[in-house]
């Protein structure tokens, strides 16, 4: 399980797990718009990491950023610490 604590947005936190397929499972936002987060993590469930990275990088609400923009810097965040560990 990842956690990523977001940054100006009304959800505070993403968790996801990800597979060795690096497809993305049960994702959950913590705080935000309940019935548009559950169905971003539903549409998202099982997908390729990089693909959803790509797709939602740069979606713009408040503060220039939103929660689809804050979950493709998770996932940035996810695949980089998982190629430091790699390194060790």
């Amino acid at each position: 399980m990842f956690t990523y604590r977001t940054n100006g947005t009304c959800s505070r936190q993403i968790i996801f797990d990800v597979d060795n397929e690096n497809k993305i499972h049960n994702v959950k936002f913590i705080g935000g718009c309940g019935g548009n987060l559950q169905g971003i993590a539903r549409l998202i469930e099982g997908r390729d990491i990089t693909e959803i990275e790509n797709t939602i990088r740069g979606i713009r609400c408040k503060g220039n950023t939103s929660c689809p923009d804050q979950l493709a810097k998770a996932i940035a965040e996810y695949k980089k610490q998982q190629a430091e560990n790699e390194i060790k």
